[in-house]
């Protein structure tokens, strides 16, 4: 299928994605797992076991999957603009096709949202994602954006709105504060929201949000130096910001994302409201009280 893992399309901590074709000609991605990635095979099941539940077309379809002993790989549909992080976080494109314009940003951010609606709302049971990241998001070949990688998700009933973790899962920089500490509240579906807000200022910003590049120590932490701009009424001073409707889209993503990442899990909004917030109006949205958040320091030398 993959003719001996000719193409490799990425790499995680999980394993290599290698490109495939299908007899019938159609392209496929194959996730094959490092062996020793939990070596009982459970976060595969997971996995497996996850996204077989699922049918959305903004979550990613699994077609197939082998578990031979310790090999064990995913058959996925295949992804043509490969993830979002590419289109995020490339510095050398600057101007290239690599650099979207604010309404695909605004279409994939509406898109992830309704994705994660579902998963929380839509199925049998609801799905916690748990790593929600610009790595994990895929985009066809119309940049329609599918969420991926379902090894850290967990499953409950609908009616739970609490679930017990015995270990922190996720990735740093998108972790909600409660998944950490219980000290910050239960973990609930609203630990991916916070994932998913940080993740939407990061396309904003164009940029992580932690940034130990940047000369102004101010701007080391984008989502508080955003949020003093939009305080005081400034202007953002993003690039590609064309015309007015380029703006209200901008500002929308950004206070609807600073919801997303309050501290407090009851403070942020659900995935429906999410949506309902980037659908509306930029008068309907109000400006959030300061996300309460570490904001890292330069160290001296």
């Amino acid at each position: 299928m993959t003719n001996s893992f000719a193409v490799k399309l990425g790499q995680g901590g999980f394993g290599v994605v290698y490109k495939g074709k299908l007899e019938d000609g159609g392209l496929v991605a194959v996730k094959v797992l490092n062996e020793s990635k939990g070596k009982d095979g459970q976060e595969f099941i997971n996995e497996v076991a996850t996204i077989s539940k699922t049918s959305h077309v903004n979550v990613v379809t699994l077609l197939g999957f082998c578990f031979e002993g310790a090999r064990r790989a995913l058959i996925y549909e295949f992804m043509p603009n490969g993830s979002l992080e590419k289109f995020i976080f490339d510095e050398n494109a600057a101007e290239s096709s690599h650099r979207l314009n604010w309404e695909t940003h605004y279409q994939i951010s509406l898109g992830i949202a309704r994705g994660l609606e579902y998963l929380h709302n839509g199925c049998n049971t609801r799905i916690l994602h748990f790593d929600i990241k610009p790595h994990n998001i895929l985009l066809d070949a119309d940049f329609v954006p599918k969420i991926s990688d379902f090894g850290l998700a967990k499953i409950c009933t609908r009616k739970e709105s609490v679930i017990s973790m015995l270990d922190p899962r996720g990735t740093v920089g998108y972790i909600a504060p409660e998944v950490f500490s219980r000290n910050f509240g239960e973990v609930s579906h609203k630990s991916d929201v916070y994932s998913y807000g940080m993740m939407i200022l990061e396309m904003v910003g164009g940029r992580k949000n932690i940034n130990l590049r940047v000369d102004n120590t101010s701007e080391i932490y984008f989502p508080h130096w955003v949020y003093k701009r939009l305080e005081l009424d400034e202007e953002l001073g993003l690039k590609r910001i064309r015309n007015e409707e380029d703006r209200v889209t901008v500002r929308k993503m950004i206070i609807m994302s600073l919801w997303c990442i309050q501290t407090d899990p009851s403070n942020r909004p659900t995935m429906s409201k999410v949506i309902e917030m980037l659908e509306g109006s930029l008068d309907s949205v109000q400006v959030p009280p300061k996300p309460f958040l570490y904001s890292p320091s330069r160290s001296r030398a």
